[in-house]
């Protein structure tokens, strides 16, 4: 029998073994400052696409007054306990009921976070006789949520009607079996592609097999449909959306959650989702600032019409500059090159260091070997002036990485490693 921790000392994982080369620079890097257009990295001042501050609220003037004004009123700590013990207050009542009519959903619920909310709804709403169908896709969050299910689950191939078909059968033939029922799960807007899932289509398949859909609109809420309710607004299926979450760390710029969805249904999860039933209720500061948000996103679209100013100046500036967005059908800027995971941390050191633009850097495992994938989130609060020397900064970079510049400095990385 070997001794645990083994595994860990030789294996530090695909990311982790880039630890002392990566991290602190790469790999949690410290942005400083106001969450704005420009933060300060590494000593110096940079444009930041890496901040999913969509609406540019994170420090609007109204928003830091009222969060403010509560933790002055209630501290960090109020409500003490449990939503059903004794963290239940009439704002958390309030905020439910107008994020429900925001969605049109009869009722909804607060998540104290996205991710502890999203694997505890998956697994209060299947039973071990029912079958989970799923984006291959699909966020950490929704993976981790399926591997408690322990009954049969069915992966397709990314936004592939045909692949999700295929699954339904194979669902629905297990099912009939188990007499059980099918949980269809889609992203309203994949983080990483930036491509919307195909709800519309998906509740089209509600004509031939019967199922229910849950979708994760993170990205969607507040950023597409016409009044910002997301996805499924967009694509006109709100409706057949039966189980709706979105998160407050995005267009919200705070922390915390909800599902919306029938009354029944809401009322069910809400007693018997364990992340919230054993779990400190959500700050009142962060209900009351997240009431004022959504106030905000609810009286004026000026927040998202300037977003969306911005989404076409920098996709439609980078296309035409040759750049690869990949099939993006949102504010997510996926820009994919080829090259090195070195070659991509020269890339990024020259971008953050000589052009001063910080924006994410996703490479193997999360993508296939080979590529580079430099993610950008536009906001409300940049300005074509950020645009314009992004754009310029990406040409400079493209052109040293085709011309090997960044391969040579590259070999210095991995001969240190001794690879």
């Amino acid at each position: 029998m070997r001794d645990l921790f083994d595994r860990i000392y030789k294996d530090k994982g695909p990311l982790g073994r880039w630890a002392d080369q990566a991290e602190g620079y790469f790999v949690f890097p410290k942005l400083e400052g106001p969450i704005g257009n420009r933060m300060v990295f590494n000593g110096k001042e940079v444009i930041t696409w890496s901040v999913n501050d969509y609406l540019g609220l994170a420090n609007h003037p109204e928003v830091r007054k009222v969060d403010a004004e509560a933790a002055a009123e209630y501290g960090s700590a109020y409500p003490m306990g449990a939503r059903m013990m004794s963290g239940h207050t009439d704002l958390h009542e309030q905020l439910q009921n107008e994020l429900a009519e925001f969605v049109s959903k009869e009722a909804a619920y607060l998540l104290n976070f996205g991710y502890q909310g999203m694997v505890s709804t998956i697994d209060a709403l299947v039973s071990k006789d029912d079958v989970i169908v799923y984006d291959v896709d699909a966020h950490a969050c929704i993976i981790d949520g399926v591997r408690l299910h322990l009954g049969q689950r069915f992966t397709y191939k990314h936004n592939d009607l045909e692949s999700i078909e295929k699954n339904l059968k194979r669902a629905t033939k297990v099912a009939e079996k188990t007499g059980g029922g099918i949980l269809v799960i889609s992203e309203g807007v994949f983080g990483m592609r930036g491509e919307q899932g195909k709800l519309k289509e998906i509740v089209e398949l509600k004509k031939k097999y019967n199922f229910r859909l849950f979708v994760d609109d993170a990205h969607g809420f507040g950023t597409l449909g016409k009044t910002g309710a997301g996805a499924g607004e967009e694509q006109g299926v709100q409706d057949d959306i039966d189980v709706y979450f979105a998160t407050f760390a995005k267009s919200m710029a705070s922390t915390g959650a909800f599902i919306a969805g029938d009354e029944d249904i809401i009322n069910y999860l809400k007693y018997n989702l364990r992340s919230q039933m054993f779990a400190k209720s959500l700050q009142m500061q962060l209900v009351k600032g997240a009431l004022k948000r959504l106030d905000m996103m609810r009286s004026s679209t000026e927040f998202k019409d300037k977003l969306w100013e911005n989404v076409r100046a920098l996709q439609g500036g980078l296309r035409k500059r040759g750049f690869d967005l990949g099939t993006t059908q949102s504010c997510v800027t996926p820009v994919y090159l080829q090259g090195s995971i070195p070659e991509a941390m020269a890339l990024v050191k020259d971008l953050r260091e000589n052009h001063g633009i910080f924006c994410s850097i996703v490479v193997y495992p999360v993508i296939p070997k080979g590529l580079i994938l430099l993610r950008m989130i536009p906001t409300a609060s940049h300005t074509s002036e950020d645009v314009e020397q992004t754009l310029e900064a990406f040409s400079a970079i493209r052109e040293r990485l085709e011309n090997g510049t960044y391969k040579r400095i590259s070999k210095a990385l991995i001969e240190a490693m001794g690879e």
